[in-house]
């Protein structure tokens, strides 16, 4: 586990990967982002992408599933923001995505001391490193209980 104090400006580690398919790709934006080029092949092969291509809320939820997944949890109490998300680059059907992330900025709280605010800065790419996505998130994140 990671508490506040275990998450230096500086850290950065992978959080985790994810294989994109294209069933997933087609279930996932029918129910959220039906545009053609995220749910029918046809479509998205004459689209200026050539070809199917995740939905930017999947990617999200993808973030989402590996940030809770990760085996060295950080002590999230709360995420207080997103910002700066730069989609950058079409996530294909067929993309394995690598999802890491850098401490930016890390304060305790002056009022709460059982807590601190953290920045993460993000980045989802394809394996061959090519960025897909960048976020900036600000969580809430417990600081380590006294001994």
């Amino acid at each position: 586990m990671r508490y506040f104090e275990q998450i230096p400006v500086g850290y950065c580690c992978t959080i985790g990967t994810w294989q994109l398919n294209e069933a997933d790709v087609i279930a996932f934006a029918s129910s959220w982002d039906p545009q053609p080029f995220h749910i029918d092949k046809a479509a998205a092969e004459a689209s200026m992408f050539g070809q199917l291509v995740a939905s930017s809320l999947q990617i999200f939820a993808i973030c989402t599933r590996l940030f809770f997944d990760y085996d060295d949890q950080f002590q999230v109490m709360a995420m207080l923001g997103k910002d700066k998300i730069r989609l950058l680059h079409p996530a294909r059907a067929s993309d394995f995505l690598v999802y890491t992330t850098e401490c930016i900025s890390a304060k305790p709280s002056a009022t709460k001391h059982d807590r601190g605010i953290i920045v993460l800065a993000d980045s989802v790419a394809r394996e061959n490193g090519e960025v897909v996505m960048t976020q900036e998130v600000t969580l809430m994140v417990a600081r380590e209980p006294a001994r």
